[in-house]
């Protein structure tokens, strides 16, 4: 038998997302076309004899930081080392801060790999009614961009231009922003997914403005299932989810190897995803 590892293809990056709908994370219709615009090599393979064995994606933001997901071993061949052989082979190649989003079942694994908890993340799920219009929340124009990105970049930690011009045009959602005195105050996307459709993110300077976004968003599920991914550690964030009807039904904690980020978490009412943080 040989092994090879080597990048992901378009098609193979499908795949890749099959499998993670397979495991029960829901991927968006559209993901993967936007992780790709951040990271063209961000997905790699372990093929067995030909066939894809074992995934994982790691995706560099400005060379100082990169973000682990997607770690999935085929079924059929967990337990014979293959998707250790990938992740030692990935990080091998990995410069600075690493951040991923543990499930529980892996995350005494991450520690052993150097990996420190930040916090945990609850995913909140349910349906959810649409709130009232808002008239500061308004479709994002060329001239709110700035003040996106800039936000952006606060909570998330690093500057993602080429994967925030893709995520922001989602073709199955839609994105908005708080604009109140000129200025943004928030911003957030939602997109359909495998099941329903997640929020993320959901960032705002204030309860007002997250609920106000929030509201907007759920609208366009149309009494859908609606899921939000909140920082535990921020109780205005799970107190908007609670307040909504939804329910936690999922965790995973964030954890870094190397110095982690200083985020503005009384800012994060939704991270983007459990695959880039």
């Amino acid at each position: 038998m040989t092994t090879t590892i080597r990048t992901l293809d378009p098609a193979e990056v499908e795949t890749a997302v099959d499998w993670a709908a397979r495991e029960g994370w829901n991927p968006g219709l559209a993901d993967a076309s936007a992780f790709l615009a951040q990271d063209k090599a961000a997905f790699r393979g372990l093929f067995r004899d030909g066939a894809l064995a074992a995934i994982i994606s790691a995706t560099t933001y400005q060379e100082l930081f990169t973000f682990v997901g997607f770690y999935i071993c085929r079924p059929d061949l967990r337990g014979q080392g293959l998707g250790l052989a990938l992740w030692q082979d990935t990080f091998n190649g990995l410069k600075g801060t690493v951040g991923l989003d543990g499930v529980v079942a892996q995350q005494d694994n991450y520690a052993r790999s150097g990996f420190v908890l930040a916090h945990r993340n609850i995913r909140y799920g349910g349906k959810a009614p649409a709130g009232a219009s808002d008239p500061r929340v308004v479709d994002i124009a060329p001239n709110h961009m700035d003040g996106v990105a800039a936000m952006d970049a606060a909570c998330f930690g690093f500057a993602r231009p080429d994967f925030l011009k893709a995520w922001l045009a989602p073709p199955f959602g839609h994105a908005c922003a708080f604009v109140a005195e000129g200025a943004v105050k928030g911003y957030g996307v939602i997109r359909r997914c495998r099941e329903g459709h997640k929020i993320g993110p959901l960032f705002a300077d204030d309860a007002e403005a997250a609920a106000a976004l929030f509201g907007t968003l759920v609208a366009t599920a149309q009494g859908g299932p609606v899921f939000l991914d909140v920082p535990e550690p921020h109780a205005a964030a799970r107190a908007l989810a609670e307040g909504a009807g939804l329910a936690p039904v999922f965790e995973t904690a964030r954890m870094y190897r190397g110095p982690a980020p200083e985020l503005p978490l009384g800012r994060i009412f939704g991270i983007t995803s459990f695959e880039l943080g």
